[in-house]
């Protein structure tokens, strides 16, 4: 060994030029290698894919997100209202009205209210024209109970603004009636109510925005609040106000009553139920057991809210998937059932119905005392 040490990469034999031309060749590498990148074509054709996804997909998602807004403002207000109208039945302050006017003041104390207008003012309450089923409303000419469907009850419209931004029309049947002892009258005979949870603001159509109980059985001379392959259906209404006979046999579930036979008679009733009949009054509401969907036509509604074509009016079907929301509808949000006009031959305590799933929906029957079904009447 000399001196100086032999510079790096220096050797001898094989080892020494298998160490040069390793090194030779990564240095070859690095020399040779070349950033990748996307080129301005492969950019523009990425946002352009980017831009039609959103384009198709962006509105389904704002539609979803405002029919359920909708569903959730016209859930909450009708709970509100629920409440109010029961601490009214219990101040016995429900019935006894002659005029809406004197019924709205009263629920003024019980749900808060920024606005009362009156009969010739109720534009300053509510929108000037609104979409009822497919027909646009001049709501100008909309003043009396009798544009609601309600031509017995003689009382005016009163517009409403309450506290949460929903506006309403109310008529008030001088005929309500109530029970002070019950907690679970609510008094829903006692008034007609159109009401528009986003206020002035669109669509102001019916089955979104609008929404309406079952005493407004039509808007103006329009009974169609929504329309499936041409039938007309009216708003959907909860059945939970009952009918009570004078004298129904249990055994027999008929009346010998004479005006118990003339109620029947006009509503083409085959039975009663000796209690309260929620149906009887569901197709009172309706006027008669022919005016309310019959089960051919509860299928059509499955149908439509499925997006099948094979559901049949007395068939269960399962695995499927809500193709419409039933809230654009006017009904609640999966689970409930509807009743049918179709009374129950072979058990006189029964009327049919369809029952609505998230995932499925079936045909059966329900008794007639239940106060939790849903009810919709056929439009002109």
């Amino acid at each position: 060994m000399g001196l100086f040490p032999r510079p790096m990469g220096e050797g001898k034999g094989e080892g020494a030029a298998f160490t040069l031309a390793e090194g030779a060749t990564h240095v070859g590498n690095c020399a040779n290698y070349r950033k990748s990148a996307f080129t301005l074509a492969e950019v523009l054709i990425t946002l352009a894919i980017i831009g039609v996804v959103a384009a198709m997909t962006i509105p389904t998602l704002v539609a979803n997100y405002q029919e359920k807004s909708w569903g959730t403002a016209a859930t909450v207000f009708e709970r509100k209202l629920t409440e109010a109208m029961r601490v009214m039945n219990a101040n016995a302050t429900l019935a006894g009205h002659s005029t809406t006017e004197s019924f709205v003041n009263e629920l003024a104390k019980n749900f808060k209210t920024t606005k009362i207008c009156a009969n010739d003012k109720l534009q300053d309450c509510f929108s000037s024209e609104v979409t009822y089923g497919n027909e646009a409303v001049d709501m100008t000419k909309v003043k009396k109970a009798k544009h609601f469907g309600q031509d017995e009850w003689g009382t005016e419209i009163i517009g409403t603004q309450f506290a949460n931004g929903t506006t309403a029309l109310i008529a008030y049947n001088p005929k309500c009636s109530q029970d002070p002892y019950s907690n679970t009258i609510t008094g829903s005979d006692c008034l007609a109510i159109l009401y528009d949870t986003t206020g002035y603001k669109t669509p102001n159509t019916s089955g979104k925005d609008l929404r309406a109980n079952g005493n407004v059985q039509s808007l103006g001379g329009s009974s169609c609040a929504f329309e499936i392959d041409g039938t007309c259906f009216g708003m959907p209404f909860q059945a939970n106000s009952a009918h009570t006979w004078n004298a129904c046999d249990s055994s027999t579930n008929t009346s010998t009553d004479a005006e118990d036979q003339a109620y029947m008679q006009k509503y083409g009733l085959d039975y009663c139920y000796p209690g309260n009949d929620y149906f009887a009054k569901a197709a009172e509401t309706c006027g008669g057991t022919s005016k309310m969907a019959q089960m051919s036509d509860l299928a059509t509604i499955a149908n439509h809210i499925y997006g099948r074509t094979d559901i049949d009016e007395k068939t269960d079907n399962y695995s499927l998937s809500i193709s419409v929301d039933p809230t654009s509808l006017g009904f609640p949000s999966p689970s409930f059932w509807v009743w049918s006009g179709e009374e129950s031959s072979s058990d006189m305590h029964y009327a049919y119905n369809r029952n609505f799933y998230s995932g499925s929906t079936e045909w059966g029957d329900s008794t007639r005392y239940n106060s939790r079904g849903w009810a919709v009447c056929l439009g002109d």
